[in-house]
Parts: C-alpha cells; structure tokens; sequence
C-alpha cells in the first residue's frame, strides 16, 4: 500500500495578511507524517505527528494559538484514532498542556477509558508526566484581542467564529491502516466546559480500515448534530468515492441544520480529499512523493515532496 497523509488547518475565513502562514502550517505538518509514513511508520504516527506539529504553530486554533473562553482561558480538545481496532483516546476542556493530541493517544494507550476531560484529564496529565506549562504560554496576543473584541457590548462573537483553525490529519500506512486525529481550541469567548464536535467520536473525527478516515473542522454543534464524521465513512461504505462522501455529508450538514465546515478524507484504498463549504480550509497532501495543498475552493498547488522539503529548509 502507498502511504497518503491529508492535514487540514481549519475551516473558515482565512484572513490574507494568515494565509501564507497556514499554507506554510499545513503543508509543513504534511510533510512531517509523511516522512513517518514513508520509513514504514504508522498511520497513526503519522497523524499524532502532523496533529503536534500544527498545535505548536500559533496560526492554528489549537495548543499554543488556542482561542479563548468566556473567561479568558484556554481549553481545548482533541481525539485521535486507530482505524484497525477502532481505539481512540480523547480529551476535553484541558488547559496548561502544549500537546493535547499526545494526552488523547495516551488515553487511548494507557487507560481502558475514551475521553478523559478537566480536571479528570489534568490528573493523568499529570501521572504521565506531561510537562505542564503556564496557560499564558498558550495565549497569542490575537486570541487576546479577539476575546476582548467579543466582550464589548455590541459584538457579535459569530462574526469572529469564522476563521476558526481546528486542526486534523488523517493517513494509511504502507500496511494498509488507518487513522485519524483532530485537535481545536474550541469557539472563542465560548462558556466554560463547552465542549465541540472534536474531541466525541463520530464527529471529530472517524476511522475504520473497512471505509478509511476522516477529520473534521467546522460549527462543533452542527457537526454533532450530524455526526458529520461516521456520515462521511457512510456514505463511502454505500460506495462513494471520498470527494462525493465529503460533498454529500457537508451538503447534508447545511441544508438540515444550516451548519458550515470542511473535512479531510482518505479511503482503504488511498483516494483522498479536501472539501469544504466555509469560505476556505487550509489543507495539504502527500501521496506518490507528491505535495498538494490550497485554501481557496479549486485552489491546487502541486510541487515534489524533494522540492518542498528543500524549500521548507530555507523558510517556505
């Protein structure tokens, strides 16, 4: 099997003067996993990998760039899966952590649970022996102003939800496996505890080596309401292809509960894509040594996975 990686960045309005930095974000945490993939690693590797890798970058609504809640704190979400077992691990609401997506496969690894949230996930952070980090340490001078922006009395908070940068990846392995893994910050100035779409399985995120994977990133509420992932992985078992599955499912999620979004696919047999109904969704894919990436619909750029990792080295 050929091994393909997809990671998005979010979807939603991407404001110019952020666009070339997700485009850099993504296309760098593609390539990421699929350097894994490509010395035989796993899919699941491979995701948790390009997953971190976006987490860590402050363009992205997830780890460090995370928006805020009400109270001006970070909390966030995520979920990762194994599409040979169905395992997943998840977590909700965690603050002072920089990698959540390390914490849900460790949930998923180490305990007999699926979600841990809280204070609950704060304390098997802890007996893990995951650094913790002060929450300021996650908070970007934009979410910052972002949060204030919200709290004035004429705002509109729905205006500012649009560029929300969920972040996810998903991937098969030369073995032919499968996996998924979504990572956010939620909504900004959302109430404390709220907990989206990413970190429930179904919704987040799905993955079974019997359809393939998918990833999600959007209005949380609407993607539940929906369980917009395991309708994706439907549609492809009914004999869809991943583009048309996507299509039907974000089709589905507007005209029935008015809800936006975008999502990553790949099937068991290495068909992949990338579709979204917001205004934009920063993506990147690996497949055949070759890099494809884009924001904008029917934005597709392509260049060799050797050219790109050259021109990652001297700064994208």
């Amino acid at each position: 099997m050929k091994p393909v990686i997809v990671v998005h960045g979010g979807a939603g309005r991407i404001f110019k003067e952020r666009e070339e930095g997700s485009r850099a974000g993504v296309v760098r945490a593609a390539l990421r996993g699929y350097g894994i993939l490509k010395q035989g690693g796993s899919a699941l590797d491979a995701v948790e990998e390009a997953v971190r890798s976006m987490e860590d970058d402050s363009h992205f609504n997830a780890g460090c760039g995370s928006v805020l809640n009400e109270k001006g704190e970070v909390e966030m979400d995520a979920i990762i899966m194994d599409g040979k077992n169905l395992d997943s691990g998840a977590v909700s609401a965690v603050k002072c952590i920089a990698n959540p997506i390390k914490l849900a496969r460790l949930v998923m690894e180490k305990t007999k649970h699926m979600l841990l949230t809280d204070h609950g996930a704060h304390l098997f952070a802890q007996a893990m022996g995951i650094p913790e980090i002060p929450g300021e340490k996650l908070i970007t001078e934009r979410s910052r102003e972002r949060w204030k922006k919200n709290l004035e009395p004429d705002s509109n908070p729905e205006e500012f939800q649009k560029d929300l940068g969920t972040v996810g990846a998903v991937a098969i392995d030369s073995e032919g496996n499968v996996a998924c893994a979504t990572s956010t910050g939620g909504l900004s100035n959302k109430l404390i505890g709220r907990v989206g779409d990413t970190a429930c399985i179904g919704s987040g995120g799905y993955a079974d080596n019997r359809s393939g994977a998918t990833s999600t990133t959007g209005h949380g509420e609407s993607i539940m309401k929906v369980v917009l992932a395991r309708l994706i992985l439907y549609h492809m078992e009914q004999g869809m292809s991943p583009e048309m599955a996507a299509d039907t499912a974000l089709d589905y999620m507007k005209t029935r509960v008015g809800g936006l979004g975008g999502v990553i696919v790949v099937n068991n047999s290495g068909e992949w894509a990338a579709r979204f109904s917001t205004k934009q969704m920063s993506w990147a894919t690996v497949k055949d040594d070759q890099l494809h990436y884009g924001i904008y619909a029917g934005e597709r750029h392509t260049k060799s996975v050797e050219e790109a990792l050259t021109s990652e080295s001297e700064g994208f």
